[in-house]
């Protein structure tokens, strides 16, 4: 009789104990991070408090990196290398490339005023014509 309650038992704790960590199971998986997130018992301060990358470390972001550029007028010149993140500023040749496309259609020709090719189809049309003054419209005489 004492025999088949210590197996009954025996087999009853088998069946309820936790499954073991090397499972994808969500409650143990979920009970390791609470464990290592934990407030150490023995020396009362949380480990993981020092390399944290949240909330604490955005308080420490004052310094710029980067800084107007003179061609652009974007912030991405870097200062301590000197050179423009966005068009590649001092170098000559403005920088793009091909993997960003959209990119380039937001710096291309006709993205902003034209203010010297909006007026090119105008003066084809006149043979580019300089110096000349247009001649005085007669008015209709009675």
């Amino acid at each position: 009789m004492i025999v088949t309650y210590v197996l009954f038992f025996f087999f009853f704790f088998l069946m309820i104990r936790r499954p073991p960590r090397s499972t994808l199971s969500s409650s143990s998986a979920a009970s390791d991070v609470y464990k290592r997130q934990g407030i150490n018992a023995e020396y009362g301060e949380n480990p993981g408090s020092t390399m944290t990358k949240g909330t604490t470390s955005f308080g420490k972001r004052h310094n710029k990196s980067h800084t107007l550029c003179r061609r652009c007028g974007r912030r991405s010149y870097h200062v301590q290398k000197k050179t423009c993140a966005g068009c590649g500023y001092p170098a000559a040749k403005i920088r793009g490339y091909n993997w960003s496309r959209k990119a380039l259609g937001r710096k291309t020709t006709g993205s902003g005023r034209c203010r010297y090719l909006k007026n090119m189809p105008r003066r084809a049309k006149n043979g580019f014509r300089e110096g000349t003054h247009a001649k005085k419209k007669e008015s209709p005489s009675n």
